[in-house]
């Protein structure tokens, strides 16, 4: 088995383990654990993936996160997650869990929320670029760049249960 993951039903509830790749192939229900990246001033991490990966190679996305493993809480995940793409240990918060359709296969989903400070050591492997965005510079990359579409649905969940915060000065990000 490649990376086994526990099979789900509709209310989340553990009917087995199967392979992640299997899972996806056959449309069954398994979890993925992600966490928004604020910095210490609020702004949200934005990435790009690499050309070479086999899910939505060189588009961008504001989550970083992957399958949730056997007996692993979606926290749990996160928080490896955030170690294994960025190099950094920080605690997450839970923000929201839902059932995603997914532009590949469907899963749910659990969004958290991060403060990371310090320095970054992304993996290459999984992050060709990055950098921090304001609300409005986000949106305006939105209009403007490729966007992982679960990122997208996640980012209208994400937005419409947080309170309106302060304008970030606008600008215009470029394309790295």
């Amino acid at each position: 088995m490649g990376e086994p993951v526990e099979r789900v039903d509709e209310q989340d509830r553990v009917v087995g383990v199967v392979d992640r790749g299997e899972a996806i192939r056959n449309g069954w229900l398994h979890r993925v654990a992600t966490t928004v990246c604020r910095d210490p001033r609020g702004r949200v991490l934005v990435y790009r993936r690499p050309e070479h990966v086999s899910r939505f190679p060189g588009q961008y996305d504001w989550l970083i996160g992957g399958a949730v493993g056997v007996g692993e809480s979606y926290e749990e995940a996160a928080v490896r997650e955030l170690a294994e793409e960025l190099g950094v240990r920080v605690p997450v918060r839970p923000v929201l869990k839902f059932l995603c359709r997914g532009a590949i296969s469907p899963y749910w989903l659990g969004v958290h929320e991060a403060v990371v400070s310090g320095a970054l050591t992304p993996e290459p492997s999984e992050i060709a670029w990055h950098g921090w965005f304001g609300e409005r510079e986000l949106h305006e990359a939105l209009r403007r760049w490729a966007f992982v579409p679960d990122g997208v649905d996640a980012l209208r969940r994400y937005l419409a249960l947080r309170e309106p915060t302060a304008a970030t000065p606008p600008s215009t990000p470029s394309r790295p």
